[in-house]
């Protein structure tokens, strides 16, 4: 987005008091990441009243009159024509019409995110802005239909980045000094599935686009974000557990534990398969990262239910949780399900998931002390110390004051807090 805003000349503002343009992109997929977008308006506005925002992201293509109708907004910009933002951010037609009257609507420009079916090649970072570890995406959309979850409707189908386009984003990634590249998307276990290829079924695989990225490009470390469990296949396993050039981190949505609430999300595995791929990758990769996502609270979750989940998360090797409260969406499956559990209740099992998830992640890293890992350095630097990651996912303190953006080996000597405490090797 700030390319786009850069090629219809703009330029980034020194502070938000002195923004003529504020650009808010949001998410929807929880009720407080509505409440949370509708805050932060609410704070430019008090802040620059002068500044015209513009909204776009997820809550803009879900429900542009809520946010067109906010004081302060001037621009509405729906999922399905971020990829115009900055010809509509500087078109004087629509600057007019949004500057026409406090009390008026702000114009929203949005259509049918379904009739989208490519995906656009993301801009490259400039390395002024984004000192390490930039993400690239490859894949938006989702074709999956979770009772709970809303992002299908503001993101629509499943869509790829064609191989020769990530190939060239990540040439001009590594030409621009990045060590380490995320690749990101939606559903990215589903990357190809919607394309043609040679193989045995006519489409391209994950696994595919990530051994044409280790020959044809000299990325030095590539680091994979969520993928679904039934896509992480034996040779997916495989090929993150023998390539140097890949991260040692697995991050697979589990929601829950127990095979009736499972079925109710519309989630397209069972917990023994579940459990089945975590402990192949565990065995694959003894020190990866293994983390996922959990749903507590959703409708119908009863105490066993619940129990189910924690027993699951309990004996499996996971190194880190992301525990979410349920929060109803309106136009999903489940905002209509009856069963629908107390918050309170539903705020208690969060926390004992998040207790139990601390403690698993404490065990992780007692086990590293000792060991040399390689870690990537990042742009903090406090009290003589430097903030790194770890391959394997671990927030890491380093000794003295270190470059960002620099590959190394590290001795972990300790942990501290949640954090380990090393020194370049």
């Amino acid at each position: 987005m700030e390319r786009q805003l850069a090629d219809q000349g703009l330029r980034p503002a020194a502070t938000l008091d002195a923004a003529q343009l504020v650009v808010l992109n949001t998410c929807t997929v929880t009720a407080s990441a509505d409440q949370d977008a509708r805050a932060a308006i609410r704070r430019i506005r008090r802040s620059n009243p002068g500044a015209r925002i513009l909204v776009t992201g997820c809550y803009a293509q879900r429900a542009p009159a809520d946010l067109a109708a906010m004081e302060g907004v001037s621009l509405v910009v729906g999922n399905s024509h971020k990829h115009r933002l900055g010809e509509l951010a500087a078109s004087p037609e629509l600057v007019s019409i949004a500057s026409s009257g406090p009390n008026s609507p702000a114009p929203i420009v949005i259509d049918d995110i379904f009739a989208h079916t490519e995906l656009l090649a993301a801009p490259v970072f400039d390395s002024d802005h984004e000192k390490t570890r930039p993400n690239l995406k490859v894949q938006d959309g989702c074709n999956n239909r979770c009772s709970f979850c809303i992002i299908p409707f503001v993101r629509g189908r499943s869509r790829s980045l064609p191989v020769d386009a990530v190939v060239r984003n990540v040439e001009l990634l590594v030409a621009n000094g990045y060590q380490e590249l995320v690749l990101s998307g939606i559903n990215l276990g589903r990357w190809g599935r919607d394309m043609k290829a040679g193989n045995s079924d006519g489409r391209q695989r994950f696994v595919d686009l990530l051994r044409v990225i280790l020959e044809r490009t000299s990325v030095p470390l590539l680091r994979i974000s969520s993928v679904e469990p039934m896509d992480w296949s034996d040779e997916l396993i495989a090929l993150v557990a023998e390539s140097p050039r890949i991260a040692k981190h697995a991050h697979v949505p589990l929601q829950s534990g127990s095979d009736r609430i499972l079925r109710r999300m519309h989630r397209r595995y069972r917990p023994w398969h579940y459990e089945e791929r975590i402990r192949r990758i565990r065995a694959a990769m003894p020190l990866a990262a293994i983390g996922a996502d959990v749903m507590v609270g959703f409708p119908g979750e009863s105490e066993e239910h619940f129990e189910e989940t924690r027993a699951l998360i309990e004996r499996l090797p996971f190194t880190y949780l992301h525990v979410f409260t349920y929060s109803s969406r309106p136009g999903t499956p489940s905002a209509a399900m009856p069963e629908q559990v107390p918050v309170r209740q539903a705020r208690e099992r969060n926390r004992i998931l998040r207790e139990l998830a601390s403690r698993k992640k404490r065990a992780f890293q007692e086990q590293l002390v000792g060991r040399p890992l390689p870690a990537i350095t990042l742009t903090q630097r406090t009290g003589g110390r430097t903030e790194a990651l770890t391959g394997n996912y671990q927030k890491l303190w380093l000794a003295g004051e270190l470059p960002s953006n620099r590959m190394l080996t590290a001795r972990i000597d300790s942990v501290e807090g949640e954090a380990l405490v090393g020194k370049a090797v």
